[in-house]
């Protein structure tokens, strides 16, 4: 289903470059925390854009619906 929404597709492309970002801290210890923190970060507001789009498409939506 959220594939179907282009901004999905590249918030979902984002999200998994993060992912291996964070997975490499992990592996390398020097540094980790401060990369850590801006890479979740990064998640979050990602997280936060992505619903702040789908929320707004669905009340796009919700408003062209005819009731009675």
């Amino acid at each position: 289903m959220l594939g179907d929404i282009p901004e999905a597709v590249i918030l979902g492309h984002l999200a998994g470059r993060l992912r291996a970002r964070l997975a490499a801290a992990v592996r390398d210890e020097g540094g980790y925390s401060t990369e850590a923190v801006i890479v979740t970060a990064l998640l979050v507001a990602l997280a936060i854009t992505a619903v702040t789009i789908i929320a707004a498409k669905v009340i796009s939506a919700a408003k062209g619906l005819k009731t009675r």
